[in-house]
């Protein structure tokens, strides 16, 4: 049975954000739940802030603060090292939970028995003004590998939590990652434990003009991109075997190639989708994508705005 909930919020440079995020974990309606605030040394120290927020309905309320900036994961796995919970659920600085998301995390564990590693939660992505523009409603359920290898995501870390005696066994976030962080972890994650999905969208993310922790293309091809398939790439094919691995080389090269049509590298992305398609001609959306990237910045730009309409962005 889970009791205690620690909640780990890294933040750097962002004061506007963080009461907001740190008044929603305090107001949750299940207890306990325990709350540590990492400063990646930002350039104003952030423990005054949190000291203003009543945190009274927490059990406890910590604030570590790095000597030098040392990047998201480290700020995560320095949370990690201070949580005493029994799950460990994330939230950005810039994103703010519901008043129920402890609870459905501890129901989705409880109910879902000691193989359940990992629960995941639905979003609601707002504006800077708090109107919606987009939902996200988690899927995987159980053998969560076949279905990241089918390309279904989890997102970011403030849409799951996980059970500390999982973290024992599968290890932290890779703090040498620049990228992909949060995918790498889930997938060393599956490995481990069988993961669960609440649909409701119960964390908020505000989607607007500040800066917001991002990584460059160059970061995913350089440095992502082969830490990946070197981690992972074998331990794959020895779980599921070769057509598993194919599909794996082919879901991070289609990945690659979105990034590279994201910032206008259109030659770039062709060839990725192609040497995704080598690997798995079935890949039906490397096909669009690779018509798309032929067609060049207008064909692309326009398919883009035509989704954003879909999706309800404006």
């Amino acid at each position: 049975m889970v009791e205690l909930v620690s909640v780990v919020i890294p933040t750097y440079g962002r004061p506007e954000f963080l009461p907001d995020a740190v008044r929603s974990v305090a107001g949750q309606t299940y207890a306990p739940v325990e709350l540590i605030v990492v400063d990646d040394c930002s350039p104003d120290p952030i423990e005054p802030i949190v000291d203003d927020c009543d945190t009274t309905g927490l059990r406890r309320t910590e604030v570590i603060r790095h000597q030098r900036n040392r990047g998201a994961n480290a700020a995560r796995n320095t949370g990690i090292e201070a949580a005493t919970g029994d799950v460990v659920a994330f939230l950005d600085d810039d994103d703010r939970w519901q008043p129920t998301v402890a609870q459905k995390y501890v129901d989705a564990f409880d109910s879902g028995g000691p193989s359940i590693g990992v629960v995941t939660v639905g979003v609601r992505t707002v504006d800077e003004t708090g109107r919606k523009i987009g939902e996200f409603r988690p899927t995987i359920r159980g053998d969560a590998l076949d279905a990241l290898l089918d390309g279904t995501r989890v997102g970011s870390f403030s849409r799951f939590a996980v059970r500390s005696t999982v973290i024992d066994s599968a290890g932290t976030p890779d703090e040498r990652l620049p990228c992909w962080q949060d995918w790498e972890w889930q997938f060393r994650l599956a490995f481990h434990c069988d993961f669960e999905a609440v649909s409701d969208p119960v964390v908020v993310r505000t989607r607007g003009t500040h800066e917001q922790i991002t990584d460059s293309f160059d970061d995913r091809r350089e440095v992502a991109y082969p830490f990946l398939l070197d981690r992972h790439r074998e331990r794959i094919r020895a779980a599921r075997g070769p057509r598993a691995e194919r599909r794996f080389v082919a879901l991070l090269s289609k990945s690659l190639a979105f990034a590279a049509l994201d910032t206008d590298r259109y030659l770039t992305a062709i060839r990725l989708l192609l040497r995704a398609l080598r690997h798995d001609p079935f890949l039906l959306e490397a096909y669009l994508y690779l018509g798309l990237a032929c067609g060049g910045p207008v064909t692309f730009g326009s398919a883009q705005w035509m989704k954003r309409r879909l999706s309800g962005f404006r």
